[in-house]
């Protein structure tokens, strides 16, 4: 067994134990500090002895395994947050998922921004979407989306009909098509650029996994741009964390005039409040211009 695949072993096992009730996004970030999943699992056993024994950590061990074998054997592509081939920027923030399954072409130093907003979407909307991916898309950047209805499939279908390079960070196993009206994008995003889940290949859609797939977005990109959202829309989640990932916001003026929250936000200066296409080249290209505008949390702006 390789050094490599005994990391993704121990990485496994942790997941599984949770040691002392840690949770995942703990455990990444103990690892991450160690610089070995190993490590950690050898430092649960020495110190949590009469708590977890070692048999426990041993089948933990065992059944990891088994399950990356399985997971070999099925062609899934796991990639550790230990591995080089992890996503750089996303490695960089405080909740980091501690695996991917990715099914297409990963680019760790991927340069891109997250396009999000409501599934039911507005003519204007679905507008402003497209002329968000063809911008992404002339300055050579992946469109980043979600897959979902709406405002997602309009920015993943403009990049791949224009022939920019789109990532879809789903909110379900790997193995898993939601929305099945999106079985064939899915498959053609897989095709042609990358499919990215953070979730064990066959995990269900719940109302918990979306709002970490929209975490996981916004740490992947290097900005977000929100269409279109309403008042208790799942964008907003994503908004917020972008600020905690110190990450620049992309803004519609209807969302900033339109929600409370929108309105909260634009206040903000990492935030570009936009109209127009031109507004949103303006922004984009600001932001690609400036290495400062994605190091907000360290100059004091955010956080």
């Amino acid at each position: 067994m390789t050094q490599a695949r005994r990391e993704d072993v121990a990485l496994l096992a942790l997941l599984r134990l949770r040691p002392n009730g840690m949770s995942w996004e703990k455990i990444a970030n103990e690892v991450q500090l160690e610089g070995s999943a190993i490590r950690v699992l050898d430092r649960v056993g020495e110190s949590d002895g009469a708590l977890l024994a070692d048999p426990e950590i041993e089948a933990a061990a065992a059944r990891a395994e088994v399950e990356l074998s399985d997971w070999e054997t099925a062609g899934l592509d796991f990639i550790s947050i230990l591995s080089p081939r992890y996503p750089s920027r996303l490695a960089g923030v405080f909740d980091a998922p501690p695996f991917l399954f990715a099914s297409g072409s990963v680019v760790p130093d991927d340069k891109g921004m997250s396009v999000v907003g409501s599934r039911k979407m507005s003519s204007a909307g679905e507008s402003m979407a497209r002329d968000a991916a063809r911008i992404l898309g002339e300055r050579n950047l992946t469109v980043i989306a979600g897959l979902a209805e709406g405002i997602d499939t309009v920015a993943h279908r403009t990049a791949l009909d224009i022939g920019a390079r789109t990532v879809a960070v789903i909110g379900t196993g790997i193995n898993k098509y939601y929305p099945a009206a999106n079985r064939r994008l899915q498959d053609e995003i897989a095709s042609k650029g990358l499919v990215l889940s953070q979730f064990f290949p066959d995990a269900p859609p719940t109302k918990q996994t979306f709002p970490m797939r929209n975490r996981t977005m916004s740490g992947y990109g290097m900005a977000t741009i929100v269409i279109e959202a309403g008042e208790r829309s799942g964008t907003r989640i994503q908004a917020r964390r972008a600020a905690e990932h110190g990450r620049p916001v992309i803004l519609s003026r209807r969302v900033a005039e339109g929600t409370d929250w929108g309105a909260a936000i634009a206040r903000n200066p990492w935030v570009y409040v936009v109209g127009s296409r031109a507004d949103i080249e303006q922004a984009v290209d600001e932001i690609c211009s400036d290495p400062s505008a994605l190091m907000l949390q360290d100059l004091g702006l955010v956080g």
